[in-house]
């Protein structure tokens, strides 16, 4: 399985980096890992609507660009489904059964994720209804993603 995750900006803040590195290198015995940053826009603070939705077009084009046809995209979103850890599980294990090989975990910048992203998008995922800095929900989902994989396999992981 060749798993993908693109979030928008770069990662800065080096006791995250070290928490994704340890589990992109777990996530290795069980898959394809891939991690894509795009670039975030540049935008002042106080943002009109209509300026906000410029720069989600301008995020969600960067991010589009980086999925090919043949993914299954997975949209972390606040207003998603939320699921165990069991039942996501259960979710990636379905759609490798049936052929998607191919999983983009898209995590979107400090505005969100355009509608174009959302409309792409096959499943919403959301972790919580707290909203959460981007780069650390990256570190979240490589550990959540690794414990589905642990489940899956029926190894010991921590409940």
């Amino acid at each position: 399985m060749k798993i993908t995750i693109i979030t928008v900006g770069k990662l800065k803040e080096k006791y995250l980096k070290l928490g994704i590195d340890e589990y992109t290198k777990r996530l290795g015995a069980y898959a394809n890992i891939d991690l894509i940053e795009v670039p975030d826009e540049k935008a002042p603070e106080n943002l009109s609507e209509a300026d906000m939705d410029i720069v989600k077009q301008k995020e969600g084009e960067r991010i589009l660009a980086k999925i090919s046809p043949d993914t299954y995209v997975i949209t972390l979103e606040i207003k998603g489904k939320q699921l165990s850890s069991e039942q996501l599980a259960a979710h990636l294990d379905q759609l490798a059964t049936y052929g998607k090989s191919k999983i983009a975990f898209v995590i979107g910048g400090s505005l969100g994720l355009s509608e174009e992203v959302v409309k792409r998008s096959d499943f919403a995922l959301s972790f919580s209804k707290m909203t959460f800095p981007h780069q650390l929900m990256k570190l979240v989902l490589l550990e959540q993603v690794y414990r589905a994989f642990r489940i899956n396999r029926g190894e010991p992981y921590h409940k």
